[in-house]
């Protein structure tokens, strides 16, 4: 895709709009006081050619990347991105877990609760619910990231 600005002016916005760091502690429970830092809009690193950027948010964390390269071709910026998950494991455990608690919790109706059918069929529609509303909010982070990143650096 290509981006309206210089190769400058899109290194310009990234250092001004990244909070460099390692994407593996910002995912994770290791990252100590974010809160108090920059308000920049995005956490990651860069380099002359390529980024790893996701959304520099404590209160609505993405497992999302953005994870390009960037390079300029006759005066024109080209920028190459994915938006992919950081890590297989997280993305594995948002699709995977709710149905897992479904199975473990229908096995647990079965074998020990046998008097509570209505409360099975209560209990799996709830969970069918969060399994829905789970992967919509995941869907809608992606989106939203990969929104900020094409407004701010200007790609069409």
């Amino acid at each position: 895709m290509q981006s309206k600005l210089s190769i400058d002016e899109f290194r310009t916005r990234l250092r001004n709009n990244t909070e460099i760091g390692s994407l593996k502690v910002k995912l994770s429970s290791f990252r100590v006081f974010p809160i108090f830092r920059g308000t920049k809009l995005f956490y990651g690193w860069f380099d002359d050619t390529s980024f790893r950027l996701t959304t520099n948010s404590e209160n609505s964390p993405t497992i999302f990347i953005v994870k390009g390269t960037y390079r300029s071709i006759n005066n024109v910026l080209e920028v190459d991105y994915t938006i992919e998950s950081n890590s297989k494991f997280q993305s594995l455990w948002v699709r995977f877990a709710p149905l897992m608690g479904i199975v473990a919790i229908n096995i647990i109706f079965l074998f020990f609760a046998r008097g509570l059918r209505r409360a099975t069929s209560i209990v799996n529609l709830f969970l069918l619910i969060m399994i829905f509303y789970s992967r919509w909010v995941a869907e809608r982070r992606r989106k939203k990231l990969e929104q900020k990143f094409v407004r701010i650096f200007e790609i069409k």
